[in-house]
């Protein structure tokens, strides 16, 4: 008996020591706030009303609420102030929306974080942004930009690059951040991490190692795509060789990298050939929808993180500041901040958009023998997307002669639904499936802007002196009635339009649905202790097959109807 009851003894000492070992190895050993271009502005004196009845058009092409951002960062370092498990704060550039030029936006963002700091003891790192500094030309040079922002990383700089903005600082006894510089010097948004930084962030890793310290890293560009073909349709926000350098990162020991600048909540993960994971945490503009930052806490063994979000704004102060807001504007902002910013975004990303899509904007020239075409082809485009979706001269009933059908909604119009589906993607989590309504209406509408607008191209090109001679006789547009008739025949589209989309369709799928498994806002990913190399390596492999899978059965669901059609 007393045999049994010793061996149950040791088996409780045992495993009591077991669990006190994993609670030490989660315990909290650093918990970090994120944001990222703060993109602050001096607001103006008044705002310009730029739409009569529009309440949403001071919004500005860039979707950032630019008058109110220093109220927004305001509040962002309050809650930082008064959660007492926020050791320190990163901030992955863009710090002044003009900051290559106007010196004093560094400095009242500067201001806004020293006061922060002194009220807390609390530690800032920062790094630079493409529209931080710039080259000979710029009024505020790297040299200024290290000494405005000195107390906040610079000054506690245990090692720093000779040829950048790059320095490393240790966080605590067990995690060191290593801030990357990586913007080019005279190229305003393009990548400037060359492999002589890559290398030094390497260096810098392994000593941090050899010192019994977990590197972090952060700097401005993207390190992995966070949307589909991001290194072609949007080169500037990603590094070069992103691939190649994330794999020499994972393997220097680096876990986690805090970016920003593509102004998109985004998690994705790379894993190296050794099996080596890092993931690049991307975090929104903190003045822009969805006025998000990043609340992350490390751990021996899991990595934590959340979005969270600032609610409310000084409206006192910035009516002292800004005139011009009428007593809508302040009731929306106070009632629902996060409503009244999303819809202030989706009235910019139309106004960019409407801006961009013009063919001024695309640089055609009135004199070039295409340009009638381009104009017929962007005006087409335009209007579809200003048409009302439902009821009397529609896209439904347009959509309709073309034998295409578009599924009901609550969208006003076509640029609601294109800029509802735009403001998922930069809050993260995008829910819309490939059978969503909103992927199924993009595509069709897809179908009708091919069919519609192809056919003014036509219009315009082959048949123009036809349609002038025919339209004498009160019949017009004869290359329409041509669609219209085929599409009751042979179906919505074509089969040169049916490849065009299957082409498009994993691209648009990439930016409305995220299926990559991790989740954008709240989620864990392993800690710096853990060490799951082969595993990561045979999760890598079948990842990679899924994504192979997805592409050709997107691939072949057109390629059958072209032949069904052909």
């Amino acid at each position: 008996m007393r045999k049994i009851i010793s061996l149950f003894l040791c088996a409780l000492i045992i495993f009591s020591c077991a669990v006190v070992s994993f609670a030490q190895d989660n315990e909290e050993e650093l918990n970090i706030a994120v944001a990222s271009d703060l993109h602050y502005n001096l607001p103006r004196e008044e705002l310009e009303h730029t739409i009569d009845d529009e309440i949403y058009w001071y919004a500005n092409r860039r979707a950032a609420m630019e008058d109110e951002s220093g109220y927004i960062i305001d509040e962002f370092l309050n809650q930082c102030a008064e959660d007492d498990s926020v050791d320190c704060v990163f901030i992955s550039g863009d710090l002044a929306d003009n900051g290559r030029v106007i010196r004093e936006e560094h400095e009242n963002v500067a201001a806004k974080l020293k006061a922060f700091e002194e009220k807390t003891g609390k530690s800032v790192f920062v790094t630079n942004g493409n529209h931080d500094t710039g080259a000979a030309e710029s009024d505020f040079r790297n040299d200024d930009f290290r000494e405005v922002y000195a107390d906040f990383g610079f000054n506690e700089a245990i090692a720093t690059a000779t040829d950048a903005l790059s320095y490393t600082a240790d966080l605590n006894d067990k995690y060191r951040l290593i801030v990357a510089d990586s913007c080019d010097p005279t190229v305003s948004t393009e990548d400037g991490l060359t492999s002589k930084r890559v290398n030094w962030i390497c260096d810098q890793a392994t000593q941090a190692h050899k010192d019994g310290k977990y590197p972090i890293l952060m700097m401005h560009h993207n390190l992995l795509e966070h949307m589909p073909a991001q290194r072609v349709l949007s080169h500037n926000f990603i590094v070069r060789n992103h691939r190649l350098t994330a794999e020499k990162l994972a393997d220097s020991g680096i876990k986690a990298v805090f970016t920003g600048h593509e102004h998109g909540s985004d998690v994705t993960s790379y894993t190296s050939a050794r099996g080596n994971v890092i993931t690049d945490f991307s975090t929104t503009s903190l003045t822009m929808f969805p006025l998000a930052y990043r609340y992350v806490s490390f751990a021996e063994n899991v990595i934590n993180y959340e979005s969270r979000s600032i609610d409310t704004i000084d409206t006192d102060a910035l009516t002292s500041a800004v005139s011009g807001y009428t007593d809508e504007h302040i009731s929306l902002i106070n009632s629902d901040l996060s409503d009244y910013s999303k819809n202030f975004f989706k009235t910019s990303i139309e106004y960019r958009l409407s801006l961009a899509l013009t063919p001024e904007k695309l640089g055609i020239a009135t004199d070039k023998f295409y340009s009638d075409i381009v104009y017929t082809a962007v005006n087409g485009l335009t209007d579809i997307l200003e048409k009302p979706l439902y009821g009397e001269n529609s896209v439904s009933e347009l959509a309709s002669e073309y034998n295409i059908e578009i599924p009901e909604s609550d969208y006003e119009n076509g640029w609601d639904l294109v800029s509802e589906i735009v403001s998922y993607h930069y809050s993260g989590n995008e829910p819309f499936a490939l059978d969503s309504t909103e992927v199924v209406m993009i595509l069709r509408i897809a179908d009708l802007i091919l069919l519609d607008v192809l056919s003014s191209v036509n219009d315009k090109t082959f048949l123009k002196l036809a349609n002038d001679i025919i339209s004498n006789f009160g019949t017009d547009s004869v290359c329409k009635d041509f669609s219209k008739a085929a599409a009751k025949t042979l179906g919505p589209v074509t089969a040169g339009e049916y490849f065009i989309i299957a082409v498009a369709s994993p691209i648009l799928y990439g930016l409305a649905y995220d299926s990559d498994g991790i989740d954008d806002n709240n989620g864990s990913i392993d800690g710096y202790g853990v060490n799951n190399n082969s595993e990561n390596i045979k999760n890598n492999i079948s990842g990679f097959f899924e994504r192979i899978k997805l592409y050709i059965s997107f691939f072949l669901t057109y390629i059958l109807k072209i032949f069904r059609i052909g």
